[in-house]
């Protein structure tokens, strides 16, 4: 994830700055609140020894943003038994709308990567 700004706006008051970890913080709760996900996950396995243990809230979400597009990757665990496709379609359009109401930015691709699926209830 970029350290540079994705948005400069200026207004009358000042200026407006997102940066790509504020985006993928919104994504990461969009995706927790989402249907058939257990969690999400790095897309390597050193990156995700280092986000757990520095807790990082946006563990599994790259935002990239080229100067002109903004996208962003998902690394997902699925609830087994619930249909992949499905699931990830509904992702990609939650963190599409969340982002979008909550900042303003139009997003050009949502990324979905599922890494796994777990039984989460053995009841």
């Amino acid at each position: 994830m970029s350290d540079e700004n994705l948005q400069n706006e200026n207004i009358p008051s000042g200026s407006i700055k997102v940066s790509p970890n504020a985006i993928a913080n919104i994504a990461y709760h969009a995706t927790l609140e989402s249907y058939g996900v257990v969690g999400l996950t790095s897309k390597n396995l050193v990156n995700g020894l280092a986000q757990a243990i520095v807790k990082d809230p946006t563990y599994g979400v790259d935002v990239h943003y080229d100067g002109k597009d903004i996208d962003i990757d998902l690394f997902l665990i699925i609830e087994y038994g619930t249909r992949i496709k499905s699931v990830a379609h509904s992702v990609s359009n939650t963190v599409r709308y969340h982002v979008e109401k909550s900042l303003g930015i139009p997003i050009n691709e949502v990324n979905i990567h599922v890494r796994g699926l777990r039984i989460s209830n053995l009841d």
